[in-house]
């Protein structure tokens, strides 16, 4: 970062204007102090216009290659493209001199994770994972509980990332090739996963079943996944695209307490409705009909317990978190060898489904 000043907005490279790029990444790294999105890159013409349209001052790149020629020109490279694509970007990057954000799954392997590691760290480069459901507003209100003690020790934590989409949608994200790292494992399953792994930390042990069940379907579109935590907390992970009748997004059972909790964080939608952070009254917060329940009881209609006021969801923090990172060598929110502890896990999770075995990490 030559020339720049501590006032001056860190300038960002956007590489890619799909669902990832516009809906997530454009929207709140324009919301965040201290970053500017200088450039978005993307050889669709509709999605030029769609960008210049929604930011006027931002420039347009066709290539990756456009971008990095440019390199002295910017602060960070965001890279939000089809998965396949992330390790070979992300390396590029890291060599142009580049602080790199890259979305999840950082690579198809943890062993691909944790090489880009080992080279941002020769290179003294920041390297951090968009893994934004670590700021979900369930999660966030789970993180606090346990902090408090309030379920007592952890027996049993279940999670679903559920949807009823009973006909395929194509695109890249539903393909069988192997190349494209598709998949409800490897998209869904790394948000269920990485949240556990933050919530209760290494795992043992791995076992899981992967099906495709629609017709027509190239890649795993319902997959359950058990964990076995070194601390003895079980993880139960779900993850499916054909899901008539959706179960909680979080269960977790402990000692004193259980907590339930339905329904999704609401900001994926209203960013996908064009409400912006900083723009938007009580951004991340949902009604008190949305609340959790924790508690005790057997009660078929309530599920015991009281209502647990749900915390406010907060995407935005990540790129301010990051925008520290760079600016005043605050941590790194996600660390590339966090995400590649994920991938141990994928990665066995896989193993599992293919042979019916537990894997042992």
């Amino acid at each position: 970062m030559t020339g720049r000043t501590t006032r001056t907005p860190l300038r960002v490279g956007l590489v890619g204007y799909g669902l990832a790029g516009s809906v997530f990444h454009a929207p709140l790294i324009a919301a965040t102090e201290g970053l500017a999105l200088d450039t978005v890159v993307t050889s669709n013409p509709e999605r030029q216009d769609q960008a210049r349209t929604e930011f006027p001052d931002v420039r347009i790149a066709a290539s990756p290659d456009e971008l990095l020629d440019r390199a002295a020109e910017l602060d960070l490279i965001v890279i939000a493209s089809p998965n396949k694509t992330h390790v070979a970007l992300a390396t590029a990057a890291l060599k142009a001199g580049l602080p790199v954000v890259v979305d999840k799954p950082i690579a198809g392997t943890a062993a691909e994770a944790r090489e880009l590691a080992a080279l941002a760290e020769q290179h003294g480069l920041l390297l951090s994972v968009f893994q934004n459901r670590r700021w979900d507003n369930d999660f966030l209100t789970l993180r606090k509980l346990l902090a408090e003690g309030e379920l007592g020790d952890v027996w049993r934590f279940e999670s679903r990332f559920e949807r009823w989409r009973p006909q395929p949608k194509g695109g890249w994200r539903e393909s069988g090739d192997p190349a494209e790292i598709g998949g409800l494992l490897y998209d869904l399953g790394s948000h269920v996963v990485d949240q556990a792994l933050t919530l209760f930390g290494p795992v043992t042990s791995v076992y899981a079943e992967s099906d495709i069940r629609r017709p027509g379907a190239e890649t795993d579109d319902d997959t359950f996944i058990a964990l076995t935590h070194a601390n003895g907390v079980r993880s139960h992970l779900y993850v499916s695209a054909t899901t008539a009748q959706l179960g909680p997004r979080f269960r977790v059972l402990g000692s004193k307490a259980g907590y339930v909790k339905y329904g999704l964080d609401p900001q994926e939608a209203d960013l996908r409705d064009g409400k912006r952070p900083g723009a938007t009254d009580g951004w991340g917060e949902e009604p008190e009909s949305l609340y959790g329940r924790i508690g005790s009881g057997e009660s078929p209609l309530t599920g015991g317990g009281r209502p647990e006021p749900t915390l406010p969801g907060d995407y935005p923090a990540y790129y301010a978190a990051v925008a520290a990172a760079l600016r005043d060598g605050a941590p790194n929110p996600v660390t590339a060898l966090e995400a590649a502890a994920a991938l141990d896990v994928l990665e066995a999770a896989r193993r599992s489904a293919r042979d019916g075995v537990t894997v042992t990490l």
